[in-house]
C-alpha cells in the first residue's frame, strides 16, 4: 500500500539567507506512542528559524537533513500514539516543536504530548500559531526573570517595566503580559507603531530611532526595575543609568559581550545586573496563553500570512527584522 504524501518546506544543508528552501512532497509522518499528528492549519516563524538554518545553533542542536523548518503551529489532531490520553482525533491544538527536529512547515505536523495545548473555537489557528516560542518567552522572562505575577492579584506599587523592540514577535506580547501584570510599561518601536503599542497598553513609547529613544529614557523620568530586552545592539551602558538600584536586564537574544557582563556583574556583587535567557517551553504555561487569548486578554498581532508554497518570501521577511508581530503561514 503505498504511503500517503504531504507537502513540506525543508533544505538540505546549512545555508544563509531565505534561499534553498523547497516545496516538495514527502510521506506524512505517523505518531510514535507519545506523539499527536496534526493537520497543519498555520505555522509561525521565529529569528530562531533562519538562525538553525544558518548553523549558528550547529554546535548544540545539530540538524538531520533534509529539515523541516518551524517550530510553532496550530492545527487539527488527526491520530495519537498510544501513549497520548487527553487528546483525541478532532481537537483543536497549538503545539510548539523541538528546535532540532522542527517540521511545522507542512501539511501533517508530528507534536509531542507534553508541549500540546488545547484551543477554544474562539481562538484562530493564526493567533494561536504565534504563541509557542514568542509569547512562552516573554511570560518566563516577565514572570521568572522579573517576577511579575500575572494572576490578577498584583498590589503594591506597580513595577516599572521597559521592553525594547515591542512591535517585535516577543516584545507585542510582552507588553500585554506586563499590564496584566500591573506594571507600568514603557516600550521602544518604530514610528509608525506608536499607537499601535499604546493600544496594547504600553504606557510610554519611545521612538527608538530618537535621542531619547536611543537613550532608553522614560519620558516619566521612571528608572526600570527589569527590562524585557527583545532588540540588539543596545551595550550594558546604555541600560545602567536607566536601571533601579536592583534593577536587571533580562536580555533574550544574548551574544558574547552580553555574557561577559552577565559573569562580571556576577563576580563583582552587582546589584544591578544582566540576566541571558532562553525559553523553557511548558504545556502548562502554554494553555494558560491560550486562556488569556480565549478571554480577550492577549492577542496576537499578525504581520502578514503567505501560502506553505511562498515560505521562502516569509523568512525573507522574517530575516528583515521589520515585521509588526508575527508572520504565519497556512497551507
Amino acid at each position: 500500500m503505498a504511503k500517503k504524501v504531504m507537502h513540506a518546506v525543508r533544505y538540505e544543508g546549512y545555508c544563509d539567507g531565505a534561499t534553498g528552501l523547497r516545496y516538495a512532497e514527502v510521506p506524512v509522518p505517523s505518531p510514535k506512542k507519545d506523539e499527536v499528528l496534526l493537520r497543519m492549519e498555520a505555522a509561525s516563524l521565529n529569528p530562531a528559524d533562519y538562525k538553525i538554518k544558518k548553523g549558528m545553533a550547529r554546535p548544540f542542536l545539530p540538524c538531520k537533513f533534509p529539515f523541516v523548518p518551524a517550530t510553532d503551529v496550530a492545527g487539527e489532531v488527526v491520530d495519537v500514539g498510544s501513549g497520548v490520553k487527553d487528546l483525541k482525533a478532532g481537537d483543536k491544538v497549538v503545539a510548539m516543536l523541538g528546535f532540532s527536529v522542527g517540521g511545522g512547515l507542512a501539511d501533517f505536523v508530528v507534536a509531542h504530548k507534553t508541549l500540546t495545548a488545547k484551543r477554544a473555537p474562539e481562538v484562530t489557528a493564526a493567533e494561536a500559531a504565534g504563541l509557542p516560542m514568542a509569547a512562552l518567552t516573554a511570560h518566563q522572562a516577565l514572570t521568572i526573570c522579573a517576577g511579575i505575577k500575572l494572576d490578577g492579584n498584583s498590589s503594591g506599587k506597580p513595577a516599572n517595566i521597559l521592553v525594547t523592540a515591542a512591535s517585535g514577535g516577543v516584545g507585542h506580547y510582552a507588553v500585554q503580559l506586563a499590564k496584566l501584570g500591573n506594571a507600568h510599561v514603557t516600550a521602544t518601536c518604530g514610528a509608525r507603531n506608536i499607537e499601535l503599542i499604546k493600544s496594547l497598553g504600553a504606557d510610554e513609547v519611545l521612538d527608538y530611532k530618537t535621542a531619547d529613544g536611543a537613550a532608553l529614557r522614560s519620558p516619566s523620568g521612571r528608572k526600570y526595575e527589569a527590562v524585557i530586552h527583545c532588540a540588539t545592539g543596545i551595550p550594558w551602558s546604555t541600560f545602567e543609568p536607566n536601571l533601579s538600584d536592583n534593577g536587571k536586564v533580562i536580555d533574550l537574544t544574548p551574544g558574547p559581550s552580553a555574557l561577559l557582563t552577565f559573569v562580571f556583574k556576577r563576580l563583582t556583587f552587582s546589584k544591578k545586573q544582566l540576566i541571558p535567557m532562553f525559553v523553557c517551553a511548558k504545556k502548562e504555561n502554554l494553555e494558560f496563553l491560550v486562556g488569556l487569548m480565549k478571554e480577550g486578554k492577549l492577542k496576537t498581532l499578525v504581520d502578514s500570512k503567505y501560502p506553505l508554497s511562498n515560505a521562502e518570501d516569509a523568512l525573507a521577511k522574517c530575516i528583515d527584522g521589520h515585521a509588526t508581530g508575527k508572520i504565519i503561514l497556512e497551507p
